[in-house]
């Protein structure tokens, strides 16, 4: 992994108009990610696996990468080994993947979604009346936003991909500064 990370870092540095500009890193999946002008997001609470409500600004001061998903989609089912293998890879102080099932998802159906795909390292948050998704425009899923410390959302895709990619951890990196 410590290779991984400084392949990474080379990378992203040995082209400082790359480093400038992430979207210029999207390849495959990647190509679908979004980038927009800085948007606040929304104060709205979700459960966390305690049934504890939190809201998105409990991760200010880190870059979060939230999954909008739900026990019933088949592109979840492909993409979240891939978000499980990038929260292992950069997960710490400054990232993290956040999942959250949004509208009905039932809490041992969500546990045996994640045991069957062999998924053991993201929490199982949950938006049941799909408030935080609404209010966030998602239409369709799975939806994945890139939120920056100062909570604000910075990249949106639509649709499955593979988290673990090369450019998707080049275009994380990029963003973080790494």
């Amino acid at each position: 992994m410590v290779r991984a990370a400084l392949y990474l870092a080379l990378m992203v540095t040995a082209n400082s108009a790359l480093a400038d500009d992430p979207s210029a890193l999207r390849t495959g999946d990647m190509e679908k990610l979004v980038f927009a002008d800085p948007v606040a997001v929304p104060d709205i609470p979700f459960l966390n696996e305690e049934g504890v409500e939190m809201t998105l600004a409990d991760y200010h001061g880190r870059w979060v990468l939230v999954n909008f998903w739900a026990t019933w989609c088949a592109p979840c089912r492909e993409e979240m080994p891939t978000l499980a293998a990038l929260q292992t890879v950069l997960g710490g102080e400054d990232f993290e993947v956040v999942t959250i099932a949004t509208g009905r998802n039932d809490a041992m159906a969500m546990a045996d979604f994640m045991a069957e795909i062999e998924v053991s390292n993201l929490a199982l948050c949950t938006d049941p009346r799909q408030a935080l998704a609404r209010s966030m425009g998602v239409m369709g899923l799975p939806v994945t936003v890139i939120i920056n410390p100062d909570g604000m959302e910075v990249a949106r895709l639509m649709g499955d991909a593979d988290w673990n990619s090369d450019s998707a951890r080049a275009v994380l990196g990029a963003l973080m500064g790494e």
